[in-house]
């Protein structure tokens, strides 16, 4: 097993193939994705075909989030566009799949690992990441972690035939470590 990064409740790990059940599970739950694009018709051979699709994919990460104290996957994170030239990524999309750990600060836990991750042992420069115009939650949790706004991407996204604007916020290396 690939560990990423970790604190006393959160292992942040590569993928292992059984996460996938987990996953297309959660993929399924409106609250998860209200705020992702994913069409509502996503199946397991869905989910498992993009994987296996990215598997080989340097600019790309699929992670698993694990509840330490249960050894159970609580939630995914997918990383993109990792420009090893530019020092720049992309988090695409991070979410808590089991119902009850929702609303406890595990966001904020989670981002706080991964930018730590990021910026000290991947040498990033650049973390950018996006959210659907009207996710509040996101847009003050990214606030309070000091990304800065950089406009508004229209009709950057497609979910089930509609299309969605996105926020573009972006940090850096210098504004991590001087929070």
């Amino acid at each position: 097993m690939d560990r990423i990064t970790e604190n006393q409740n959160i292992l942040i790990r590569e993928v292992k193939f059984r996460d996938y059940e987990y996953f297309a599970e959660w993929e399924k739950d409106p609250e998860v994705t209200a705020y992702l694009s994913f069409d509502e018709d996503r199946s397991y051979e869905d989910v498992v075909n993009e994987a296996i699709r990215d598997k080989n994919d340097d600019t790309k990460m699929d992670l698993t989030i694990v509840d330490k104290r249960t050894d159970q996957p609580i939630g995914r994170i997918l990383v993109t566009r990792i420009d090893r030239h530019s020092d720049s990524l992309d988090v695409t999309k991070l979410y808590i799949g089991e119902k009850e750990l929702r609303g406890k600060g595990l966001g904020e836990e989670i981002m706080r690992l991964l930018l730590a991750y990021f910026f000290t042992f991947m040498h990033m420069e650049r973390v950018s990441l996006d959210y659907y115009t009207g996710n509040k939650n996101a847009q003050n949790l990214y606030e309070k972690l000091g990304f800065k706004a950089e406009g508004i991407a229209r009709n950057a996204t497609k979910k089930n035939g509609r299309y969605y604007d996105l926020n573009l916020m972006s940090m850096l290396r210098s504004e991590f470590f001087n929070k």
